[in-house]
């Protein structure tokens, strides 16, 4: 029987490409005639040092990683990273925030228990509907590292390129726009990322750190499971198996279809068809700055707000899933991260020129 699937704009955990599901599907009971799953096998065995193996090859081809990089894979998401980078790196000093959004400010949060937190820059004033010019940013002038969340899932803002950072390395919370396009990775410090928006399923925290950060970190006092230099080069604890299964599987996607300037031009182009439905009246309107608009979360609002429920209603019988805002804020968002095809985005400007002739 053929499988119907749904135009899934969920903001996450998020679409994952149909190829890889289908992969992960014939492989799920006998993996590559093991016998048994990937799932079912000693995380040390050799059937899963191979993933393992594979998936960091790849994402260091994908990245432009050197040989000054580690990668860990961690559990967690990025709400432990919010702990961990300044328990390792800001124990009684200061480091500098950015703050465009919940996320921002639940790693603020978080930050403030172990040293001194200067925020650098703050659109909360605005309902978070920007990030900032470089000329805006206000750094405190001794910090060990600026801290800025990538893309705003909440808010529908997104940084297109990295942040002026007062010479500082950038500490990245990139859960929601990580391989979408390519990044100036020697500015990174330490880039973390939940991979349940554009790498596989949640319960894997892909975290990528530079070794000359690693070598700054605490080293007194410290708790094992979340000291970073504890974790290199090692199986400390049993890892996410299918996360990194699946997440390797992704990566292997991403290569076939031209890497991450592929991923960036097919991205653009997604946005572009929806930003444009969404400008081409005031029957709908969006909800970030335009310089700071999202590719990954497109949100947006009717001019008529009453409206709002009938359209996720109709939405939802018109095939078409997650298109309702985070309850935070309200509205609608379409997610069209890397795995949401261009036929879902232009199914649904469809639907949107339908229901503006219907409801307009």
């Amino acid at each position: 029987m053929k499988q119907k699937r749904a135009h899934n704009f969920s903001a996450g955990p998020a679409a994952l490409p149909l190829e890889v599901l289908q992969k992960a599907q014939e492989e799920l009971v006998d993996y590559q005639g093991a016998g048994a799953s990937i799932i079912e096998m000693s995380h040390r065995g050799p059937e899963y040092t191979e993933v393992d193996r594979q998936a960091r090859e790849r994402l260091s081809r994908l990245l432009g990683l050197g040989d000054d990089y580690e990668i860990l894979f961690y559990q967690g998401g990025a709400s432990l990273q919010f702990l961990m980078v300044p328990y390792n790196f800001n124990t009684g000093k200061t480091a500098d925030y950015i703050n465009t959004g919940t996320w921002s400010k639940k790693a603020i949060k978080e930050a403030k228990v172990f040293g001194d937190v200067h925020i650098a820059f703050s659109s909360e004033d605005s309902n978070f509907n920007r990030v900032p010019g470089d000329e805006e940013l206000n750094f405190s002038g001794k910090g060990e590292y600026v801290h800025f969340t990538s893309n705003n899932t909440i808010f529908g803002t997104q940084f297109r390129n990295e942040p002026a950072s007062d010479g500082l390395p950038l500490a990245c919370d990139a859960s929601s726009d990580f391989l979408s396009r390519p990044v100036d990775i020697n500015r990174y410090g330490v880039l973390y990322a939940g991979a349940q928006k554009n790498a596989g399923p949640a319960g894997l925290t892909i975290v990528i750190l530079r070794k000359d950060m690693l070598e700054k970190a605490r080293s007194e006092n410290v708790s094992s499971m979340l000291s970073y230099p504890t974790q290199v080069g090692t199986l400390f604890n049993t890892p996410p198996v299918f996360g990194v299964y699946i997440f390797n599987y992704v990566l292997e996607w991403i290569e076939s279809k031209g890497g991450l300037e592929a991923m960036d031009r097919l991205n653009q182009q997604k946005a572009g068809i929806l930003y444009d439905e969404i400008d081409r009246d005031d029957f709908y309107a969006g909800t970030a700055d335009k310089a700071s608009r999202s590719l990954m979360n497109v949100t947006f609002r009717l001019k008529d707000e009453a409206l709002e429920k009938t359209f996720i209603e109709e939405s939802k019988k018109a095939g078409m899933s997650g298109l309702k805002g985070h309850r935070s804020v309200g509205g609608m968002r379409a997610s069209i991260y890397n795995a949401c095809p261009q036929a879902s985005v232009e199914a649904l400007v469809e639907f949107m020129q339908e229901f503006r002739r219907t409801h307009g």
